[in-house]
């Protein structure tokens, strides 16, 4: 063999390449290649820490998903007594609901941390491989709870979230993972609350017992995302060889060009700043859209007049028409960057198992959150998780990540936190 040529599929794109990987003959390369977290970065008390609490919430928001199929089917002989408007009337709704938000918010929070150490590259692989996650949790989920009765109309509600998640990488590229999803899920809190509580988009008002709570809980949610602006973080992204992208065909290295693994690495650090803060906003303000069709549909359910009469009001019959539309749109945008890309996309293997493992913990975390929504609603639902899985992404950058260095910013830190804790717990109050 050529030293300029390189055949099989495991030749990495740098001017040094490695020996190709023979997967049949030694499975451990696979696991090796596919895994980003190499033997001497796993002795690191940190990560291992972070390995154990992310598989500790997954087991946890499995048992509740489980819960939440009990409780739909408790909510639908309500549903039926109730005229098919479910009340939110007793204590233990309650409990679900509050505890649903709590591990919806754990998740939420947490679903980017296995990809943190993991170069990929422009994110359109990962968008792809944890979107299929996505919808393999949906599919999961409407065979243990049969609940295919959503209309398909509500897969609109995936597509919009799918358009916004393209920009995930980007954001935390930019700006680090805790001020990225911070503002993300701030920005997502205004639109999705203000449509639950004004009536936007053709929705109608949902009323609280204490409006005076739930404005001032929303406000204070909005008020920490800006005071976490100020909070300077400090942003290490991947850029070892071994994080280079493989090339699937046989090619010569001299025909191939090496440009950075993202257009993000070209931007000046004075651009990414602002760049990646808007980007995040503009992003967060589709993710809190995304259950707006949802929404629409249960709202004009009971007119017989609508093309949407009869339609389900429970709220986890329509995860799988969410992730659907979440797939589908994914893969047309990975269609489209694969057509730019002249049918040469980037693929990262050591992103494929951290991207599963991020949209499952993203699906399972969105039973939750639509089984809270169906508890408690829209209103109170919204500024819980949205504030709540901020600051989770934040407490992930500034004590394992280490994104936020410096007294006053930690104390900034900490004083935006206590913001948005009683921000939650006011909104919570506003509907006991």
């Amino acid at each position: 063999m050529k030293s300029s040529q390189i055949k099989g599929s495991c030749a990495p794109l740098s001017p040094q390449p490695e020996p190709p990987c023979n997967y049949l003959a030694h499975p451990g390369h696979f696991l090796q290649c596919m895994w980003p977290l190499h033997m001497d970065s796993m002795k690191s008390s940190g990560l291992r820490m972070s390995l154990l609490l992310i598989t500790l919430l997954f087991g946890f928001c499995c048992l509740i998903t489980v819960i939440a199929g009990e409780v739909g089917e408790s909510s639908s002989a309500k549903d039926e007594a109730a005229g098919g408007i479910f009340t939110h009337s007793t204590y233990m709704d309650k409990i679900y609901g509050f505890l649903s938000c709590l591990v919806a918010v754990l998740l939420y929070g947490s679903n980017f941390v296995p990809v943190k150490k993991v170069n990929t590259g422009d994110g359109m692989f990962f968008q792809w491989i944890s979107c299929a996650a996505i919808w393999v949790v949906g599919l999961v989920g409407d065979t243990l709870f049969r609940s295919s009765k959503a209309h398909p109309a509500a897969m609109l509600g995936g597509v919009i979230w799918a358009t916004g998640n393209i920009t995930s990488v980007p954001v935390v590229k930019c700006i680090g993972l805790g001020l990225g999803l911070l503002l993300w899920g701030a920005s997502g809190l205004l639109i999705g609350w203000a449509s639950s509580r004004f009536g936007l988009f053709g929705l109608d008002p949902e009323e609280v017992s204490k409006p005076v709570l739930n404005y001032c809980g929303a406000g204070l949610c909005l008020l920490s995302a800006v005071i976490f602006f100020f909070v300077k973080s400090d942003v290490q992204n991947p850029t070892s060889l071994e994080a280079t992208p493989i090339l699937i065909e046989e090619r010569s290295l001299s025909d191939i060009p090496l440009p950075s693994d993202s257009w993000v690495d070209t931007i000046s650090p004075k651009t990414k700043r602002p760049l990646g803060c808007i980007i995040a906003v503009l992003s967060g303000f589709l993710s809190g859209s995304a259950f707006v069709p949802m929404l629409y549909i249960k709202h004009h359910a009971t007119s017989n007049s609508s093309m949407f009469a009869g339609s389900s009001q429970n709220d986890l019959d329509y995860c799988f028409a969410q992730s659907s539309g979440i797939f589908i749109a994914s893969t047309v945008y990975f269609t489209m960057y694969c057509a730019v890309m002249k049918n040469r996309p980037r693929i990262y293997p050591r992103a494929i198992l951290p991207g599963f493992l991020t949209g499952i913990m993203w699906g399972v975390g969105t039973y939750c959150w639509l089984l809270a929504n169906r508890l408690l609603g829209p209103v109170v639902t919204f500024p819980i998780v949205t504030a709540g899985y901020g600051l989770v992404a934040a407490l992930w950058g500034i004590v394992v990540f280490k994104e936020v260095k410096g007294l006053g910013n930690v104390l900034l830190f900490v004083f935006a936190s206590c913001v948005v804790l009683t921000g939650s717990l006011l909104t919570a109050f506003s509907k006991i």
